[in-house]
This record gives structure tokens, sequence and C-alpha cells, in this order.
């Protein structure tokens, strides 16, 4: 049982990671042309070029593949509470399934932070596609905070300041779940 719970959330946790970083890097407009970005775009076409057909797209923001993102994560809370013989209302598995995408955003974004600030250290080649997707993906949430917190002697602690509120903000939503569920 352990094992098929496993292999369902490694599975659909994959492919709904995927979904998530073609949307967030759409959102910041990210060098299409980019392998990384090239195999994103491979992987999510399948089911997103019919779905946008359907759902069309608000003020540049990809809605088809937010509604993909979601109607996945549904699914695999779906599949893992009945695996777990577990019953959940309808409004209770789109409320699971909303926060877990939730805690995937605040996770790409905290893991995308402190990749890039290990990365600074070693001083990569700025055209190697992986560090220029990194760059563009974590500039929404790393730019206010170099305004509000300006390198110092040289050292940009804008990483360590976003990486905190990034971990207030998914503590937060732990507890505001958990007082949702009454698991508190």
């Amino acid at each position: 049982m352990t094992a098929t719970i496993f292999l369902v959330q490694t599975l659909f946790g994959f492919y709904i990671l995927a979904v998530v970083l073609r949307f967030l890097l759409q959102g910041v407009r990210a060098d299409f042309y980019n392998p990384l970005v090239q195999f994103l775009v491979r992987i999510t076409n399948p089911p997103l070029l019919p779905l946008r057909r359907i759902v069309p797209g608000y003020r540049g923001l990809d809605l088809a593949s937010v509604l993909l993102a979601l109607v996945l994560q549904t699914v695999e809370v779906l599949l893992v509470t009945a695996l777990l013989d577990q019953r959940v209302s309808i409004g209770g598995l789109l409320l699971l399934a909303v926060a877990e995408l939730l805690k995937l955003l605040i996770n790409i974004f905290l893991w995308g932070v402190i990749i890039q600030a290990l990365l600074s250290w070693f001083n990569p080649d700025p055209r190697h596609p992986a560090a220029r997707v990194l760059a563009q993906l974590t500039a929404p949430v790393l730019r206010p905070a170099q305004r509000l917190l300006p390198p110092i002697s040289g050292v940009d602690l804008s990483p360590m300041l976003v990486v905190v509120a990034l971990i207030f903000v998914s503590l937060l939503l732990q507890d505001f779940l958990g007082m949702l569920t009454g698991l508190r």
C-alpha cells in the first residue's frame, strides 16, 4: 500500500511539477528556445494543446496550465485518499489540491533561490541553459528583496530574506490548513 501511494505521488508529482514550471516560465517570459524550456513544452503539450482550445488565456496567463495542474493534483489527492481508505468531501478534495499546489509553488521558489545562491558561489557560466532559466524563474521573488535589502559590502543577503519569507508563508499555510481540518 505504501509503495503504491509513493508511486502515485511520484508520477503525478513530476508531471504536475512540469506543468507548474511551464506556467511559471511562461509568466516570467523565459527564453522559449532554452533546451530546458523546450523539454517542458514537449512533455506538457499533449494535454495542454487541446485544453487551450477550451480554456483561453487571460492577460498573458495560461489558464489551461492552471486548470490542468489543479485537475491532476485533485486526481492525485483522490487516489491517495482512496488508497488510504479515507473519505473526503468534494470541497475538502479541492481545498487539499489547491493547498498542495500552493506548497509546490512555494517549494519551487524556495529551492530555486537556494540553488541559485549556491551556484553564485561557483560563478557559473551565465549563458548555461539551467543558470538562465533559474535566474529568470527566481527574478520575480528576488527583485523586491534586492530593492528592500541592497548588497552589504558586496554580499547579497536578499536570497536569505526570500528564503525566510517563503518558509514563513509555508508555515502560515500549514497552520491555516490545520485550523480548517481541525488537526490543530
